[in-house]
């Protein structure tokens, strides 16, 4: 039997979730990088309604913004005045005016409730032609929720609230998830007789099922087939609980597809990272966002990446990266930091604490270690040598740095932008460039060593460098290796240190 299309989904979200202490409203917890109401709009969306409805109450100017860019699809409806469940759904059949057909009602705060799960309510709705079917969950802790009571056929009684419920409702495991697949011309009529007479004083969606049974109308119940699908978010406790199932269900899936997760209890991705087959994921990685792992790369151990593609056969390890692309076959980490802008080709390398931001690496090149790489352009095949800067702000402004192609940059550099190095320079090290190098040329820029003779015995007598000092001097000469005055390599101006 195919899924019947809903003319309607209403999403309630106007609760206050004053059990979480929090400044954010309940249903803009995050959860594997969406929110509670973003999980259950996917799952609905997977139902290609008719109309998606959202009714919202509490911090509705924080909601209704975050729904407006993440949920354009969905109408916004505000209910002023919480008074209940069925209030709730009231208000959003009052703003949308009359709907025909079948009308599914759920929360804001279920993240885990799958678009599998609820076509099969669904269908079990317009099989057994009921006026409302309830989908229900048989829990080992029923505590909060509304109870099933049914008959001795099994038929649907009614549904009781915890606080109205009488001991031997209490006792009741089959519990109410709080979605309802409904006719929506009967519950629209529905709604228009129910009251508030109860212990919170508030209108009852659950009452609109009593109102239709007795009307003669067929009221049915779908079991879901697990019951952790129908739990809600109330408080910390369980949105830590949402998140482990919600994160195991996603790592499933990716090693279902091929990827193989070394450790599934430590790692951690988002619901829109995207992993190609023959990717390994070491321990104690978070994937985030829009990251996106191409076939045969490795990440981690001890990585995060949040909107980051990495590239085939690439290798990440023990880094962060936000914003960052990384090419095919390249290697970054240990230790490394890039930052949003940073761009790094095909075989190229970022290697021990190196920092990069807006920063475009050529294909071969490297930067492998204690460097930081802002606002420039590396050509391809060239070697940044250990502990340079690419200074990039004058307090004022930021500036650009260019090193063209196979440019070696010598240790303990420092680039002062905006400044350009031609193809096939090299610098020396310990220079500070503040001008363009011409291609081809090496370029020196540090003050020329002088040696104090006897500085030792004279500003620090009697300590143990002196001690040495006089001990070497007083050992037979030898004849130390020289090289001419001013060569690349003397006194370490070779710059190709890697």
């Amino acid at each position: 039997m195919s899924v019947p299309r809903p003319a309607a989904v209403i999403v309630l979200a106007a609760g206050e979730g004053t059990r979480m202490k929090s400044k954010t409203p309940k249903v803009l917890h995050e959860v594997c990088g969406r929110t509670l109401v973003d999980h259950m709009l996917a799952a609905a969306r997977g139902l290609t309604p008719e109309r998606l409805v959202v009714v919202i109450g509490h911090a509705r100017e924080q909601v209704g913004a975050h729904l407006a860019e993440t949920a354009p699809d969905a109408r916004l409806v505000v209910q002023e005045k919480r008074n209940g469940t069925g209030h709730a759904v009231r208000t959003a059949l009052e703003a949308e005016g009359p709907i025909e057909g079948t009308i599914l009602v759920t929360y804001g705060d279920t993240p885990l409730l799958r678009a599998e799960t609820l076509a099969v309510l669904l269908e079990r709705h317009a099989a057994d032609a009921n006026a409302v079917t309830v989908l229900t969950a048989v829990v080992p802790d029923p505590t909060g929720y509304g109870r099933i009571v049914r008959d001795g056929d099994g038929a649907v009684l009614e549904i009781v609230e915890e606080k109205d419920a009488s001991p031997e409702q209490r006792a009741i495991t089959e519990m109410n998830s709080g979605v309802y697949a409904f006719d929506g011309a009967l519950l629209a009529d529905g709604l228009r007789r129910i009251g508030a007479a109860n212990a919170q004083g508030e209108e009852y969606l659950t009452d609109v099922l009593a109102i239709l049974r007795e009307d003669g109308h067929r009221v049915g119940a779908c079991v879901a087939a697990d019951h952790a699908e129908v739990e809600g978010v109330n408080d910390r406790v369980q949105l830590a609980f949402v998140r482990r199932v919600l994160n195991d269900r996603i790592l499933e899936a990716h090693m279902r597809a091929g990827v193989t997760v070394v450790d599934p209890a430590g790692t951690w991705v988002d619901a829109g990272v995207v992993m190609e087959p023959d990717v390994v994921i070491h321990p104690g990685t978070q994937l985030r966002g829009a990251t996106r792992v191409r076939a045969g790369a490795e990440v981690g151990p001890g990585s995060t990446l949040t909107d980051t593609v990495v590239g085939e056969d690439a290798v990440v390890r023990n880094t962060v990266a936000d914003g960052a692309e990384i090419g095919a076959g390249a290697t970054v980490g240990p230790f490394a930091y890039l930052r949003p802008g940073t761009v790094l080709g095909r075989g190229g390398k970022i290697g021990a604490y190196v920092e990069t931001k807006n920063a475009r690496i050529g294909e071969g090149s490297k930067v492998p270690h204690l460097t930081y790489v802002g606002d420039a352009t590396i050509g391809a095949g060239s070697n940044i040598g250990a502990a340079c800067v690419f200074v990039n702000y004058d307090g004022v402004g930021k500036h650009h740095t260019v090193v063209g192609d196979h440019v070696r940059v010598g240790s303990d550099n420092m680039l002062v932008a905006p400044v350009t190095i031609g193809d096939g320079a090299y610098t020396a090290a310990g220079s500070v460039i503040t001008s363009d190098v011409p291609p081809g040329a090496m370029a020196v820029a540090r003050g020329r060593q002088r040696n104090i003779e006897g500085w030792v015995a004279r500003r620090r007598a009697g300590t143990p460098s002196d001690e040495a000092a006089r001990r070497a001097l007083a050992a037979p000469e030898t004849a130390p290796e020289t090289a001419a005055e001013g060569a690349p390599g003397v006194n370490g101006a070779d710059p190709a240190a890697r």
